[in-house]
């Protein structure tokens, strides 16, 4: 059961990536597209963890890669909050 619940969490992140890539598509904003590639990385670390087999033994890697898609949406915040002529 456990393994169907980070399945269907990995294909909501998927599907906000893309709903933030069709925003970036209409508006070429920055923001948007790192937004993807943030929630298309959480994605894939929910997929990583329903395909261990045993949930304790969860590789370092799965936290750097929950790690880079937060630090991803912190400098996307930070970018869109810097004044116009620092961009």
């Amino acid at each position: 059961m456990d393994q169907f619940v980070m399945g269907l969490t990995a294909m909501g992140s998927w599907v906000a990536g893309l709903f933030f890539l069709r925003f970036w598509k209409e508006s070429r904003d920055r923001l948007f597209l790192i937004f993807a590639m943030a929630f298309w990385f959480l994605g894939l670390s929910r997929l990583a963890v329903a395909m261990t087999p045993d949930a304790s033994e969860n590789h370092i890697y799965l936290y750097w890669l929950r790690f880079l898609a937060f630090a991803l949406i912190l400098a996307a915040i930070l970018d869109k909050n810097r004044p116009a002529k620092a961009r």
